[in-house]
């Protein structure tokens, strides 16, 4: 006889157009669904909130405190469900006693795609840290189990006090993307792309005085993807908005994709996920050896880790002057996202996470 399904309430921050709260538990749900886990998905935040976030708008006290009693009630009917998933917190800029009050007798398990637990123990506000600085330390000691998208968060959560940490890397579904139809060429310009937010530009940022210098030598031509608003100076682009049906086309157009990072705690912290998107069109990539990037990446056979600017000017011109380097590299990027981190492969894992969690 079949098992009853679990039933979990997600706790997302965003709806789809906040990428964490997509490609960690939205996208997911089809996923789980088919192992036995049912999810009622609740965003704390809307998109119209994100869209006027990215505008550099601010949102109404009045929008605000919606947000904040919407995440009340549905937290008072939570007892309804077996379970309760959180994206990093249940109440944004609230200690973690409210919390505690509203999850009493609820078990939940809690996720982290970022190093979240700095925004506030290393904000430049004194109150702030006052009142805030523990508080997802807090969260994770009380959790059932905490899912980590990799070994740096991990690590925090163990000296948190977290009992059960569940390794998930953040995932995508391989079918959305497809190789570039056009053959690669070792003359032309080589197409290389980013995708991210606008606040993830900083990054792209510390490599632009060589993006530029050889854009202007005709040695490649950049596309930036998702942050039309904020424009790299020097450095000729096509800039591009990002939408979700479009991503995978966009990125087809690539010859190589890169995801520079400065090397800090924050960086650390993140899921290498726009890697796994080019690696999953079958390209090869160019990354900073920060964090995650280190494991995604196999330096020499998959991409290169270059750790400075003429570093990063060699693994481009390599990749141009090199197509079959670039196919083979693409093909193996391909099939490492297949095995390693696709839905398909990870969503067993938290289906038996929450099935633990949930006494089945």
């Amino acid at each position: 006889m079949a098992l009853a399904a679990k039933r979990v309430l997600l706790l997302s921050r965003y709806d789809r157009k906040g990428a964490s709260s997509r490609l960690r538990f939205l996208d997911l749900l089809p996923d789980l669904e088919r192992h036995g886990v049912r999810v009622t998905a609740s965003p704390f935040f809307d998109d119209a909130y994100l869209e006027r976030l990215y505008a550099g708008e601010k949102a109404g006290l009045g929008a605000l405190a919606r947000f904040y009693l919407r995440r009340a009630r549905v937290l008072l009917g939570a007892r309804r469900f077996d379970a309760v998933w959180l994206e990093k917190e249940a109440f944004p800029w609230l200690p973690a006693w409210i919390e505690r009050l509203f999850l009493r007798g609820c078990p939940y398990v809690v996720d982290f795609d970022d190093a979240w637990h700095l925004r506030y123990g290393r904000h430049r506000l004194a109150p702030v840290r006052a009142l805030l600085e523990r508080k997802l330390e807090r969260v994770v000691a009380g959790a059932a189990a905490t899912v980590v998208g990799n070994d740096f968060l991990a690590e925090w959560a163990r000296a948190a006090g977290a009992g059960r940490v569940v390794r998930i890397p953040t995932t995508l579904d391989p079918g959305r993307y497809h190789p570039a139809a056009r053959p690669p060429a070792a003359t032309a310009p080589l197409v290389v792309g980013w995708v991210g937010s606008p606040s993830s530009m900083e990054h792209l940022r510390t490599i632009a005085p060589v993006l530029g210098e050889m854009a202007a030598a005709g040695e490649i031509a950049l596309t930036v993807v998702g942050a039309v608003a904020e424009r790299l100076q020097d450095c000729p682009a096509t800039y591009l908005d990002w939408t979700e049906a479009g991503e995978a086309d966009t990125i087809a157009g690539f010859d190589v994709g890169i995801m520079p990072l400065t090397d800090s705690l924050w960086s650390r912290g993140k899921c290498a996920y726009k890697l796994l998107q080019y690696m999953a069109a079958g390209l090869p990539v160019v990354a900073s050896p920060v964090g995650m990037n280190c494991e995604v990446v196999v330096d020499g056979e998959t991409g290169f880790l270059p750790s400075d600017a003429e570093g990063w000017r060699q693994a481009l011109r390599r990749l141009r002057a090199d197509p079959a380097l670039r196919a083979a590299m693409g093909r193996k990027n391909r099939a490492r996202v297949e095995e390693r981190y696709s839905r398909q492969a990870v969503a067993p894992r938290l289906a038996e996470c929450f099935r633990a969690v949930c006494g089945g």
